[in-house]
């Protein structure tokens, strides 16, 4: 890979809007860098967690047209936390509604955590679409990496996991997916939100390999705990609304194309197991694995490889 490693300086936008989706759902987006350059589009994690204006600074901005958008339900989009009409299905025909309304035939796919998650489900159907892959954290969604959410993480972090169970009663403990999910479906804000900050700030603190506050107050604000909560509770239930083990299967639609994946070795939220079966699917693709890592892009030697991975595909793409 290339020699630059370090986050590009921040940037402004060139353009953004709020673009309808039906008629509750309107989605925030934007672009960035070079209007003429290849475009990248970039897939936020969660589901629910939305971007930021940090995540245009992976890419260079002199070669990449950077695109960024707030899922369904997340960020900027409008409503936040709406979970009706809110599938993966959705998600990738938004992608194609956004990607034809700025007249870009191609672009390279860049997704971290479900980020990874919706790249590979719009890759799959969108084959003719994508240029490349950067990956991160890979998480597909099967049946034990949800159940590994739920109770799998408290072998690393039994404090956090414990705060995450013990708030349902303790006749509820059973079923924690279910009846987080109802709780989180409850109309009266005094009960969903609570829920909500439970669950994304035990996200929050599994999400790196030493504490990190600033990671951890992200997950613990308002609309980014109402989003994670809600919206990845509604995809864990429905199981991503694709068959089981679906994205692997499908994987040989995309695995002609190039894709780097930078994987932390102690990423607790989405164990190195499936980025290596996807490595392993796909012929030709890299794996770097951080040796000194958890799940946040933030994480330093996480941030590097990310850079240096967008760094590696110019060559490619150019």
């Amino acid at each position: 890979m290339t020699e630059r490693s370090t986050l590009y300086p921040a940037i402004d936008v060139n353009r953004s809007g709020m673009l309808p989706l039906d008629a509750v759902h309107t989605m925030y987006w934007e672009e960035s860098g070079n209007p003429n350059g290849v475009p990248v589009l970039f897939l936020h994690g969660g589901p629910g967690s939305g971007a930021s204006p940090k995540h245009r600074q992976f890419f260079d901005p002199d070669f990449y047209r950077i695109v960024i958008f707030d899922q369904r339900g997340a960020g900027r989009s409008t409503p936040v936390g709406e979970m009706g009409a809110n599938t993966t299905q959705h998600l990738i025909a938004d992608i194609e509604l956004l990607r034809e309304m700025l007249g870009i035939s191609q672009w390279m796919v860049f997704g971290g955590s479900w980020g990874s998650t919706l790249a590979l489900a719009y890759g799959e159907a969108h084959p003719e679409r994508c240029l490349a892959f950067v990956l991160r954290g890979i998480f597909l969604c099967r049946s034990w990496e949800i159940d590994w959410f739920m109770r799998g993480m408290r072998q690393f972090f039994p404090e956090a996991w414990s705060r995450f169970a013990d708030y349902l009663p303790a006749d509820e403990r059973d079923d924690l997916l279910g009846n987080y999910h109802k709780r989180l479906n409850d109309g009266d804000r005094a009960v969903h939100m609570p829920a909500a900050r439970i669950w994304s700030v035990y996200e929050g603190e599994c999400a790196t390999l030493f504490p990190d506050p600033a990671v951890q107050a992200n997950y613990g604000n308002d609309n980014v705990a109402l989003g994670v909560g809600r919206i990845e509770a509604h995809y864990f239930v429905n199981r991503i609304f694709l068959p089981e083990n679906a994205l692997l299967a499908n994987v040989g639609r995309i695995s002609h194309l190039p894709m780097i994946t930078i994987q932390g070795r102690y990423d607790v939220l989405c164990p190195p197991l499936s980025a290596w079966e996807l490595h392993q699917a796909w012929p030709g693709s890299q794996l770097e694995i951080v040796q000194d890592a958890g799940h946040s892009a933030w994480e330093p030697g996480i941030c590097r490889e990310l850079v240096r991975a967008c760094e590696a595909m110019k060559s490619r793409l150019a």
